[in-house]
């Protein structure tokens, strides 16, 4: 970081959520410009291995992103993955063109990455090979730090004092070439991230979270792959209008319908399909396409071939045997939803009710989110069904047996041990 980075990191973070006086003119924030010049698109393998030998032989935490296509392309994979180093200068890969990067993923393996929300990127990372063993999340840090706005866009000018260009993040990255504003954008992206990194963790360490943060990436960076979505087609858009079993079946032929459509000509499904046409088709069961071509969603735009796939979904579920039909509701396996509790079990809710009243009071006293102190899920499930002896201890064993981290039972704990003894009024 350079000195004039210094000290705007410094200032920022003593001032931050403040004003300059009425008086003082704020000094205009400057536009961040690559400091190398915008690096050529990494597209073979010759390219790839010199990449490769120049981040291993960089220094310190390594910057990574990754741009996906999401609302233009079939699923989440990557379109382009930026990464900068000391030592390495930015490289953007094109991983449609080198689609294993198992090779710089071993590379920089045990170094430490810097992403900002991890979460978003580690997926898509992972399906070319890209899978670190350490990490330092910036987005997480803004928000166990206390930050009110916690995008990069935002961090990077609250922070750093510079302003990243925006109005690229929602492109269609599968396009080829990549119009060189869009590169532009992309290197920006990782150009002060490890900057960024190293003035959090000051800020983090003065608060005395930094301990806590570092539990939180370990955690990422340990999280085995998301199990796939059971019954993907209820999370239609919607949904709550459709109540019967037989619309049910009609909702989840047209999505799995939709879904190999989609599949097959790499294209998001909401281009192929509307959710709001699939709920709208499944209120009216169409007799006919005739029918179908009336309803919302599949007008005169679409042709009589695409109607009578779609008609051809629905006919199937009206022919389904009621025991095939989707059951209305998906399987709870854990608490009732919270607003069923006060006539299910009167004490669970008053137990809920003081918990959530405790949780945020200490998240207001730590400035941070309550989701980012506990899961709204693992107080739920602790006030449902609480320990048989409740007391500090046995309140820390159920918090982590849920997943909470140690620092998080050290703070909630204590104040759910209170909580879980209300009465109900």
């Amino acid at each position: 970081m350079t000195d004039a980075q210094e000290t705007a990191a410094d200032s920022s973070l003593r001032t931050t959520g403040g004003a300059p006086p009425d008086d003082v003119e704020p000094a205009p924030i400057p536009l961040l410009e690559p400091r190398e010049g915008i690096p050529p698109v990494i597209a073979d393998e010759e390219s790839l291995a010199e990449v490769i030998a120049a981040f291993a032989a960089g220094t310190g935490p390594v910057a990574v992103d990754a741009e996906r296509a999401s609302g233009y392309r079939y699923g989440q994979r990557a379109y382009l993955v930026q990464l900068r180093r000391e030592g390495a200068g930015t490289a953007l890969i094109d991983p449609i063109a080198c689609p294993d990067l198992s090779g710089l993923g071993e590379a920089i393996a045990g170094v430490e990455w810097v992403l900002h929300a991890a979460t978003q990127d580690l997926p898509c990372l992972r399906e070319i090979g890209m899978v670190p063993t350490r990490l330092f999340d910036t987005e997480l840090a803004g928000r166990l730090a206390g930050f009110p706005r916690v995008g990069l866009g935002a961090m990077v000018e609250n922070v750093l004092g510079f302003v990243l260009e925006k109005g690229h993040s929602a492109v269609d990255w599968s396009t080829r070439p990549l119009p060189e504003p869009w590169l532009r954008y992309a290197a920006l992206d990782v150009e002060l991230l490890v900057d960024l990194r190293d003035a959090l963790e000051k800020e983090l360490d003065r608060q005395g979270k930094l301990d806590w943060a570092r539990q939180e990436f370990d955690a990422i960076a340990a999280a085995p792959p998301a199990e796939p979505r059971k019954d993907p087609w209820r999370r239609t858009s919607g949904m709550h209008k459709v109540r019967r079993r037989r619309q049910l079946g009609v909702v989840r032929e047209l999505w799995q319908t939709r879904d190999r459509i989609a599949q097959r000509r790499d294209v998001s499904p909401g281009k192929v399909l509307s959710d709001a046409a699939i709920v709208e088709a499944a209120l009216s069961l169409p007799l006919d396409v005739q029918a179908l071509a009336a309803l919302n969603g599949f007008g005169h735009r679409m042709g009589r071939r695409q109607l009578e796939q779609w008609q051809t979904a629905v006919d199937r579920a009206k022919a389904l045997p009621d025991s095939a039909l989707p059951q209305p509701g998906q399987p709870v396996t854990g608490p009732p939803p919270p607003r069923a509790w006060a006539d299910k079990d009167p004490e669970a809710a008053a137990r809920l009710s003081a918990a959530r009243a405790a949780v945020s009071a200490v998240a207001e006293g730590l400035n941070m989110p309550q989701e980012n102190l506990i899961t709204p899920d693992t107080v739920r499930r602790v006030c449902w069904e609480p320990p048989r002896n409740v007391d500090a201890e046995s309140v820390g064993a159920a918090l982590a047996g849920y997943g909470a981290r140690a620092w998080q039972v050290e703070q909630v704990a204590p104040v759910l041990v209170d909580a879980l003894t209300a009465k109900a009024p």
